[in-house]
């Protein structure tokens, strides 16, 4: 994709962080240094370029690890409290020793490159299944500040049928709780099951496989997910708030927009059904569909962000995304539900030293500038040649 003003895009690597890194994040008070997710329970400080050799937080006789590399047991996301700066409140994700998903909250020390572990307060807990399908991003709304919890739903050969489909739990959905109020947490009062018997009113949208990454964007407040399916489809929904909240955006009865059930019919009445969608079995792709170079292809899409800084003008309000198994990049514009898709993996290649293996996040600072995380350790930052 050719900048206007003549550069072209690519990718420097800035650091490298150690293997099993998933994500990455910034405080709003904070341009100064980048905190990296690592899924064996430890959060690592980007400062000049350097990861810092002491951990900010190592919680790693809390969490669950494994070599199963399908697995997305460990620590999975990572939210600063909008008033870090004030309170030195950070939230974390992780699935502990007991298959249960955590959400804590933890306090920074005087010293701000180190938080302490035994802070802990445990916002939610829920048991995981089976410890593949557990979503796992938090984030805060831009600009309601409760806190969004992405939580997954487990495989159909498990005995958890459906679970996306029953609102009395809380899997395959976003939830969304004020961690500012109430004991340990309160719910808002918009929420759109507030009130309603059976429905648990956390829920702030629902019917959702993996839901591993989802942003907002910062321009208009939209919400994109990029859900990791079971089957044949991986999927992007990406909707206004308004759109979102109360959202069924079909699984189990759907998967990205086909019939979960190829053999039978569905009902698709009040579904949300995504954006855009890819299969997610490259020989099935290229028989059937004939896709080229310029679609999209892999087996798990790693949802990114709505691009919104200021040094690529050329990528103004395009939508940058991934997949993990095969570390291809694209991006499309979103113009009434009518979109562009752009390969950026070819240009990537060409004017870029090095390219991501396994992208396991992307990750936006507070200028709105983009990075990627390759979960084998080198973090990657967009730049113009």
């Amino acid at each position: 994709m050719q900048l206007i003003n003549g550069e072209e895009l690519a990718l420097k690597k800035i650091a490298t962080a150690p293997e099993k890194s998933i994500y990455i994040t910034q405080p709003l008070s904070d341009n100064n240094r980048l905190f990296v997710l690592n899924q064996r329970g430890l959060i690592y400080i980007i400062k000049n370029r350097v990861i810092l050799k002491k951990p900010f937080l190592n919680i790693n006789d809390r969490v669950h690890s494994t070599l199963n590399p399908k697995s997305r047991s460990g620590m999975l996301g990572m939210a600063f409290h909008p008033n870090y700066k004030k309170n030195g409140f950070f939230f974390v994700h992780y699935i502990n020793k007991n298959n249960k998903s955590i959400v804590s909250r933890f306090s920074v020390t005087n010293n701000k490159d180190i938080a302490d572990k035994n802070t802990e307060k445990i916002i939610i807990k829920i048991p995981q299944p089976d410890k593949i399908n557990v979503g796992g991003h938090l984030a805060f709304g831009p600009e309601d500040g409760f806190l969004y919890i992405a939580i997954g739903s487990p495989n159909q050969n498990n005995k958890e049928k459906n679970n996306a489909q029953d609102l009395t739990n809380l899997y395959g959905s976003i939830i969304r709780i004020n961690v500012d109020q109430g004991e340990p947490y309160s719910i808002p009062k918009d929420n759109p099951f507030v009130n309603e018997y059976y429905k648990r009113p956390e829920i702030f949208c629902f019917g959702l496989k993996n839901p591993w990454r989802f942003s907002f964007d910062r321009k208009n407040n939209d919400i994109i997910i990029g859900d990791i399916n079971e089957k044949s489809w991986e999927e992007i929904n990406w909707n206004s708030w308004a759109e979102s909240k109360g959202a069924n955006f079909g699984w189990d009865i759907m998967e990205g927009k086909h019939c979960y059930d190829e053999e039978s019919f569905c009902d698709t009445t009040n579904l949300k059904q995504p954006i855009y969608e890819y299969p997610n079995n490259v020989s099935y792709m290229r028989k059937f569909i004939n896709m080229g170079h310029q679609e999209t292809s892999g087996c798990a899409i790693t949802g990114g962000y709505v691009y919104r800084g200021v040094k690529h003008l050329s990528l103004q309000g395009a939508y940058i995304f991934g997949d993990y198994c095969n570390g291809r990049i694209w991006a499309f514009k979103k113009n009434n539900n009518i979109f562009n898709l752009y390969n950026l993996q070819e240009e990537l290649k060409d004017k870029s030293k090095s390219l991501p293996i396994s992208i396991a996040s992307f990750g936006e600072d507070n200028s709105g500038e983009l990075y990627i995380v390759d979960y084998m350790g080198p973090i990657y930052k967009f730049i113009s040649n």
